[in-house]
């Protein structure tokens, strides 16, 4: 059985800035379920200047701040974010 890897290219700005749309990919959401994380306050650091951005180095740290090894340690994560 062959594998296939699929690349995905994300666009950035020089200064590492993404949009939305750009930033969900990097994550593997979608640009809604960002904007729902956006909006109750559990999603990556972003910046509002007059558009919505992120940067790649907060969207780094939010991912590995979310990183768990088994669904146990993730209920007991959920938990105490509560």
């Amino acid at each position: 059985m062959e594998a296939t890897v699929e690349t995905k290219h994300v666009v950035a700005f020089p200064d590492g800035r993404v949009d939305p749309e750009n930033a969900a990919l990097y994550c593997g959401l979608t640009a809604k379920t960002l904007a729902i994380k956006r909006s109750n306050g559990t999603g990556p650091k972003y910046v509002k200047v007059g558009r919505v951005f992120y940067f790649l180095s907060d969207l780094d740290a939010w991912l590995a701040e979310n990183r768990v090894g088994s669904t146990a340690q993730n209920r007991l994560k959920t938990a105490a974010d509560r």
